[in-house]
C-alpha cells in the first residue's frame, strides 16, 4: 500500500463534462469530495482538445490550496488521446487522475512513468498526483482485478457496467427488476476485492437515475456495509445523499467507540462477551475502521 493511500479517503466523486465551464463551476461548488472533470466518456470525439484545453484553464483559475479534490479523468491509455489529456493538464497540478479501462497493474505503472515525467516538468512534488483505477471496464479487465497491489500512486478503484456490456455484447446489464445482472455483480465485487487486496478504497459506480433519490440512498448503504466505502455520482443533486449514507451514524460510531474501550479495558483477551454476543478481533478490526472513516468523512 502506498503512503498516499493509507490516509486517503473520499465518500463522493462527481463528474462534470470537460467541454462545459458551467457544469465545472456547479460541480466544483457542490459539497463532493473529489471532482472529477471527464475529458473522455462525456466528450464527443470532435470536442477533445477544445475540452482540454477548458479543463486546463479551469483548474489553471482556481487556488493551489483548492485543487486537492479536482481530479481528471483521462481517456484510456491504448487510445490516441491521453498523453494529450495529460500534457494538457498536468502543468496545473490536478489533485488526481482517473484511468479509465484500465487491463491490470502493468497500465497503472505506465501512467506513474508519465505523471513523473511532467511533474518534473512542471516543477510539482514528484509523486504526489493520486490515481483512481476504473477496472472492468473491459472483458479482459476482470481478470487483473487483483494485480493492483503495489502498484503506485493508486488510493482508489471503482468499476463500471457500461462498457463492460458493451465489451461483452450484451444488450443489457439490468435484470427484470432492475438490478445488475450476474457479471455485473461479479464486477461489483471484484473491484472490491482487488481494491482490499491493493489497500486502496473501493469506490462504487454510478446510480444512472439522478432523480432517484431512494433507490441511490439505499444502494450506498448496501455497498457500505458491503465494504465500499465511496460512490461516483453523475448530478450535484446525488452527493449529499452519497455523503450521508458512507458517514457513519451517531449510534454507529458509539458502537463502534463501546467495543474499542472493551477491547482497550482487556488488552490480553482474544474473545470478549458484550451484549449476549461474542466479539474477537475481526470485531474490533471492524470497528476501528467505522472510527476511521468518520475521522475521514
Amino acid at each position: 500500500m502506498t503512503r498516499s493511500a493509507e490516509t486517503f479517503g473520499a465518500r463522493s466523486w462527481l463528474f462534470a463534462p470537460g467541454d462545459s465551464e458551467r457544469k465545472m463551476e456547479k460541480a466544483t461548488a457542490s459539497p463532493a469530495d473529489i471532482v472529477l472533470f471527464d475529458l473522455e466518456d462525456a466528450v464527443a470525439e470532435e470536442r477533445k482538445p477544445s475540452a482540454r484545453t477548458m479543463v486546463a484553464d479551469f483548474l489553471r483559475s482556481r487556488p493551489d490550496d483548492g485543487k486537492d479534490r479536482l481530479w481528471v479523468r483521462i481517456n484510456p491509455l491504448d487510445g490516441p488521446h491521453a498523453l494529450a489529456d495529460l500534457a494538457a493538464v498536468m502543468p496545473v497540478r490536478p489533485g488526481g487522475v482517473m484511468l479509465p479501462k484500465a487491463r491490470g497493474r502493468a497500465d497503472v505503472e505506465r501512467l506513474d512513468h508519465y505523471l513523473s515525467a511532467l511533474e518534473v516538468a512542471a516543477r510539482t512534488e514528484e509523486g504526489s498526483t493520486k490515481v483512481i483505477a476504473l477496472v472492468t471496464e473491459t472483458a479482459g479487465a476482470m481478470f487483473t482485478t487483483g494485480t493492483y497491489a503495489g502498484a503506485p500512486r493508486l488510493v482508489a478503484m471503482t468499476w463500471g457496467a457500461e462498457d463492460l456490456a458493451d465489451a461483452v455484447g450484451a444488450a443489457g446489464n439490468r435484470t427484470a427488476d432492475g438490478e445488475y445482472g450476474f457479471t455485473y455483480e461479479l464486477a461489483r465485487s471484484l473491484c472490491l476485492l482487488g481494491a482490499a487486496a491493493a489497500g486502496a478504497v473501493p469506490v462504487d459506480t454510478i446510480h444512472g437515475d439522478f432523480r432517484d433519490l431512494d433507490g441511490l440512498r439505499a444502494r450506498a448503504e448496501r455497498v457500505r456495509r458491503d465494504g465500499y466505502r465511496g460512490m461516483l455520482a453523475i448530478h450535484p443533486a446525488q452527493v449529499d445523499v452519497i455523503n450521508a449514507a458512507f458517514t457513519p451514524t451517531e449510534e454507529e460510531l458509539a458502537a463502534a467507540q463501546e467495543v474499542v474501550d472493551l477491547f482497550a479495558a482487556n488488552p490480553g483477551a482474544g474473545t470478549l462477551a458484550h451484549d449476549g454476543a461474542m466479539l474477537d478481533r475481526p470485531h474490533l478490526a471492524r470497528a476501528r475502521a467505522v472510527l476511521a472513516l468518520a475521522g475521514r468523512a
